[in-house]
């Protein structure tokens, strides 16, 4: 993103409000390298617009998407869910912090990553009730206390009752943690059994 000649606040301005419409995900940062301004003036556009920050922007988004998901409530979902196309695949951002790691390491532990990846492969199936058949998972990296987790979920294949579903999770740009996992959908009759 770049933008070289000089603009006015108000074309500065009209042109960030469309920007954000566009990607809700673009940080202050990012904006001020477009517009080659300081973050302090994207801060004081923003607020004249009426334009929240980053993390409001977030859970914007997360609270519209929660409302598709089918086969659990929304705040069963480790993370925030970002994106979702039911059957197709979706984005959860999960903010990692002390409380989730080893207290002499400060790694992350395992099942946190395991339950961001799982909950997303659930809430990305176009289904009403559903549990995890199989799992074949694989952590890649050691993740630090503090980091920012972003998991991305893809529908492979459906075939009867079973959806496959792969999911890749990734911290400052590089896989940490993969999984594939193989959800069963439960009709009316197999639930009362």
């Amino acid at each position: 993103m770049n933008i070289s000649n000089k603009l006015t606040k108000k074309e500065r301005q009209f042109q960030l409000e469309h920007l954000i419409n566009e990607d809700p995900f673009l940080t202050d940062g990012d904006l001020s390298d477009y517009f080659h301004v300081s973050i302090q003036t994207i801060r004081l556009d923003r607020l004249e617009l009426g334009i929240p920050e980053l993390r409001e922007r977030l859970k914007t988004v997360a609270a519209d998407n929660y409302e598709k998901v089918k086969s659990m409530a929304g705040a069963e979902i480790v993370g925030e869910l970002i994106d979702l196309t039911l059957g197709k695949g979706g984005i959860s951002i999960l903010e990692t912090g002390a409380d989730m790691a080893f207290k002499k390491t400060r790694l992350v532990r395992g099942h946190h990553i395991f339950s961001q990846a799982e909950s997303l492969a659930m809430a990305v199936i176009d289904a009403n009730k559903a549990l995890t058949g199989v799992s074949n998972i694989k952590y890649i990296q050691p993740v630090n206390a503090g980091t920012k987790l972003v998991a991305k979920a893809e529908v492979v294949r459906v075939r009867n009752n079973k959806h496959f579903v792969h999911v890749m999770t990734y911290a400052n740009q590089q896989q940490v943690f993969r999984g594939k996992f193989i959800l069963v959908t439960l009709d009316e009759k197999e639930e009362t059994s």
